[in-house]
């Protein structure tokens, strides 16, 4: 992919340069890599591609549309990541999260994600802007349908915590990690 001097994406550049404002940047795109691949059998090419969509394509995003985010009056920005990016969840026993099948793809960039979200909100407080990640639960959706078991929610209802992030007023979080029943563990 082509680059501009500043690291991001040419694609990421024009879509900014495309818009006159922007107070609200919400980050979901998103790619899961094989399902019920262990790590012990992902290939190195699986996990940069992971990671090109889920992390870095977030920072080239985001990157790109910072000009405009700091001369909004109240700018927010939402990652959308995943439960199972809470390293707490997938080390308790007791969380359904520890059960699920070892991956070397989807969660580890999900981790990555919530620790870029950090860093962005640590940089960018100073400048008003509120940064946090949303764990909307797993939704029904295409992202979802192949899944072995059912999902039941809604991307509406998945949504939720997302809006509620993108609204927050000024002096609410940044930084944290956030789904319907509020803080999610690290």
């Amino acid at each position: 992919m082509a680059r501009d001097s500043g690291g991001c994406a040419m694609p990421s550049r024009a879509a900014a340069a495309s818009l006159d404002r922007l107070d609200v940047l919400v980050n979901n795109a998103g790619v899961s890599g094989p399902l019920g691949e262990p790590p012990s059998g992902t290939p190195a090419a699986t996990l940069r591609e992971v990671f090109e969509t889920n992390v870095v394509g977030v920072l080239m995003v985001t990157n790109a549309v910072l000009p405009l985010l700091r001369r909004s009056p109240a700018p927010r920005v939402v990652n959308v990541s995943s439960g199972v990016g809470s390293l707490a969840h997938q080390t308790d026993p007791g969380h359904y999260m520890s059960g699920l099948p070892a991956s070397a793809t989807y969660p580890l960039s999900k981790t990555a994600l919530n620790q870029l979200t950090v860093q962005y909100a640590r940089e960018l407080r100073k400048d008003g802007i509120l940064v946090n990640p949303a764990a909307p639960g797993a939704c029904a959706t295409d992202f979802t349908k192949d899944l072995p078991f059912p999902i039941t929610r809604t991307a509406a209802q998945g949504a939720a915590v997302v809006i509620r992030l993108a609204t927050l007023p000024a002096d609410g979080p940044t930084g944290g990690f956030f789904d319907d029943d509020g803080r999610v563990p690290w």
